[in-house]
């Protein structure tokens, strides 16, 4: 999987810098938004608590897509902006251990 950004945008307001990229996926079935996230965080060195992926639309018929993402000054800023859809989406999942399914039977 390659990403290649061609566009940031500052935006003031919001107090985030805005990412238009392409993610180039040869061989491979369209990545998910926490695999796109994740090399986001290290092409742009940034925390993972301040980016979010808000949408990947792939190209027909080709092995590409493209995306926009976000990423914040802060947490705050984060959470008082997103929606809680987008902020799940972007939330890898907890996984339950031996003791938390313990204590959902009782």
């Amino acid at each position: 999987m390659e990403i290649d950004i061609f566009e940031e945008k500052e935006n003031k307001i919001f107090n985030r810098t805005e990412i238009k990229f392409y993610v180039e996926y040869e061989g491979e079935s369209t990545p998910k938004i926490l695999d796109i996230k994740s090399k986001l965080v290290a092409l742009l060195n940034t925390k993972k608590d301040l980016i979010v992926v808000d949408n990947v639309q792939p190209h027909y018929g080709e092995p590409k897509a493209l995306g926009y993402a976000k990423v914040y000054g802060t947490v705050d800023d984060l959470k008082y902006i997103e929606t809680d859809s987008v902020i799940a989406k972007n939330t890898e999942p907890v996984e339950e251990t031996e003791e938390d399914e313990e204590e959902a039977e009782e």
